[in-house]
Parts: structure tokens; C-alpha cells; sequence
């Protein structure tokens, strides 16, 4: 059997990776996965929704999946999951890595992992030999470790925000899964959200983008997405090995978006029809200044690395256009992130 190839979203949450992976997931040849790190707590245990619709457990393709999983311990995995990638382990990680060792230590579960994706591409992309699973799990110790399983052909896709706006979108009050579901995302202090981005942006530096002659890394900043999606999507698509001639842009600005079966994510993955793609700007108005300038001191040295200003940026009005209403109105436009 050929090797499954993934293409890996990295980087820290609020990122806009659920948007971009949903984009993707509408492209010939490529699978919204959603975040699978998160399948055998979330999707088998905790049976939340597929971003089709349905629970995990009445989805056809996720049934099938599960059948090959049968001999797992999804508690198990789930737990000595969170333990093996744990943020403290990554100084560690990063030496074994410099010196050509794993960097996540095997283990018996490893075997589970493998055979996850691959069941995947079995049903999933069955009838398209080659095609794309899109893992939007974004840790960078879990992408390390897809990195080192036996048919796995990983790519890498580094998602950077500015770290002042993914701090503002940490702060905002958001069921976890949707309107239906009466539990909270985490809602971090922005200290806390600035330290997690810059931990886990360097990481995803340090752990591919310093070899990027190898075709295997692409940073893709999530304003330059909303500022030409259809571009920015047609570079990723190369990217992973693709061709780039059936995007779901019907317009400039706009995405068409059917379900997809993401089994994890920010809510807005279940958001379908005509979507507008747009920058959110809120943000630059509504962070504080004492806000603004705590996550701009902790990132500040980081912040140039990406293209990002230290100084806040004057939000210019957009002009007025005819664009195609959301299908679901009450998600605004200007918050469409991951």
C-alpha cells in the first residue's frame, strides 16, 4: 500500500485553520479531516457531532473507520496522548529531533495512529489514488510524531496570525461545538494566548520551516488567505502535490462550502452554503491597549519574523459591495476564523 499523505495545519489555535481546512476539504482530492488528535476522546468516547451533521457514531464513513479501529483502547490512546506531547516535553523533543532520533519516543499505540489514517484514505479517498487527508490538529509535537509513522507522507502547512488578533478571538464567548452544545471553549487570559503562539509557532519553525528546501513546509499567513483566497488556496493545493483547477470560490471573496466530516474543531466547520471570506478587524479596536501591549511584548521579537507591525494598524472602512449573504446569518461575516 502506498503511503497516506497528510498535509498538517501547524501553529496555535484562533489561527484560521478551520476555515482553510474546510476550503480545502472542498477541493477534488482532499479530506476535512478536522483535528483527529482529537478523535478517540471527542469523537469516539465523547460521540460529538461530524461537521456533517450527525454524531460521530451515526456518520457511514466515520462507522467504517471506527470498525478498523476495533482492537483500540480509545481512552488509552486519548490520555497517553495528552501525556507524550505535553508542552513541558518540548525542549526534549526538539534534541532527539536535532539529533536524528523520533521526536516523540514509540509506542504500541503508534500502530493504532498509523492505521487511523490509513483507513481514512481506504474510505474516504477511495476513489481518488493520492489524494489529500487535511489534519488540522496544528500541535506541533503531534505532527512530529504523524512524521515518524510508517506510511505517512507528511507535509506541513505552518498557519500564522497575528497574535494580537488570535488573543482577541480567544477572549470571545463561543459554545464548543456549535449552538446546540452548552459547554464553553476555553477562554485563556491573553498573556496566556500569547505565550501558547509564540511556543508553538517557534516550535513549528524550528521543527520544519528550517528546511524548507524540501518541499515539505509552507507558511501561509491567515491574512494574506482572507486578502486572496482563491490564490492563497491555489498554493496550498500545489503545495501538497495537487492540481489547483476545481476551487470553491464563485465569486472573489466568497467560498461555496458543503459539509465536510471534520470530527473536531472550532464550530464555525459546520458553517455550509456561501460563506463570505473576509478579514476580521475587530480586533484592532476592541483589544485594550493594556491588552494590546502585554501580547505585543511577549511576541515582539517573533512578531517581525512573520510581518507583523508592533504598532497597532488604523482599520480603513471597507467600501460598499454587492457579496452574497452567509447561509448562516448569524455567524457574522468578520468572525469566519478557526
Amino acid at each position: 500500500m502506498s503511503a497516506v499523505r497528510v498535509l498538517y495545519l501547524a501553529g496555535s489555535g484562533r489561527s484560521g485553520s478551520t476555515l482553510i481546512t474546510t476550503v480545502l476539504g472542498q477541493v477534488p482530492g482532499f479530506f476535512a479531516a478536522g483535528e483527529l488528535r482529537y478523535l478517540w476522546r471527542r469523537g469516539i468516547l465523547e460521540n460529538r457531532q461530524c461537521g456533517c451533521g450527525v454524531p460521530l457514531a451515526d456518520c457511514p464513513l466515520w462507522t467504517r473507520v471506527r470498525a478498523d479501529l476495533a482492537g483500540a483502547d480509545p481512552a488509552g490512546i486519548a490520555d497517553r496522548l495528552a501525556g507524550r506531547l505535553r508542552m513541558r516535553g518540548l525542549p526534549a523533543l526538539l534534541r532527539r529531533r536535532r539529533r536524528g532520533r523520533r521526536p516523540v519516543p514509540a509506542h504500541t499505540d503508534d500502530t493504532h495512529l498509523a492505521r487511523l489514517y490509513a483507513s481514512i484514505a481506504e474510505h474516504a479517498l477511495a476513489d481518488r489514488p493520492g489524494g489529500v487527508i487535511v489534519d488540522s490538529s496544528k500541535l506541533p509535537p503531534y505532527g512530529a510524531l504523524l512524521g515518524s509513522l510508517p506510511g505517512i507522507d507528511l507535509y506541513v502547512l505552518h498557519v500564522v496570525r497575528d497574535p494580537r488578533a488570535t488573543a482577541y478571538s480567544w477572549r470571545r464567548r463561543r459554545p464548543l461545538d456549535g449552538r446546540a452544545d452548552d459547554r464553553l471553549m476555553s477562554r485563556p487570559p491573553v498573556w496566556k494566548a500569547a505565550v501558547l503562539w509564540l511556543v508553538w509557532n517557534t516550535a513549528t519553525v524550528r521543527l520544519w520551516g528550517r528546511r524548507p528546501a524540501d518541499g515539505r513546509y509552507l507558511r501561509v499567513r491567515y491574512e494574506d488567505f482572507v486578502a486572496d483566497p482563491a490564490g492563497t488556496t491555489a498554493r496550498i493545493v500545489r503545495f501538497a502535490g495537487a492540481t489547483a483547477d476545481d476551487l470553491p470560490f464563485p465569486a472573489p471573496g466568497t467560498a461555496r462550502l458543503a459539509p465536510t466530516h471534520s470530527v473536531a474543531g472550532n464550530p464555525s466547520r459546520h458553517r455550509t452554503g456561501l460563506v463570505p471570506v473576509v478579514a476580521d478587524t475587530e480586533w484592532l479596536t476592541g483589544l485594550s491597549t493594556r491588552a494590546y501591549a502585554v501580547v505585543t511584548g511577549l511576541t515582539g521579537l517573533a512578531l517581525s519574523r512573520f510581518g507583523y507591525p508592533l504598532r497597532r494598524r488604523t482599520v480603513t472602512p471597507p467600501a460598499a459591495t454587492s457579496r452574497p449573504e452567509p447561509a448562516v446569518p448569524s455567524s457574522p461575516a468578520t468572525r469566519q476564523e478557526g
